[in-house]
């Protein structure tokens, strides 16, 4: 598995970085997360069947602003 760092714009508190891990969780093949609200950022471990650009689309479409 890859390991990638996303930095999350738009996260004011714990029910953000819950919604933030479960758009992540949603996607195919990824294991380990880590969403850090004091950071900004999540560490991502995925699998091949999906993109770093797939993991920042499903945090934008949960309404959050990422960029690897």
């Amino acid at each position: 598995m890859d390991t990638i760092i996303v930095k999350i714009g738009g996260m004011k508190d714990e029910e953000c970085v819950r919604a933030v891990a479960n758009a992540i969780q949603d996607l195919p093949s990824i294991g380990h997360i880590e969403v850090s609200l004091e950071k900004g950022e999540a560490s991502i471990e995925h699998g091949r069947f999906v993109s770093p650009d797939d993991i920042v689309r499903a945090i934008v479409d949960a309404g959050y602003e990422a960029a690897c």
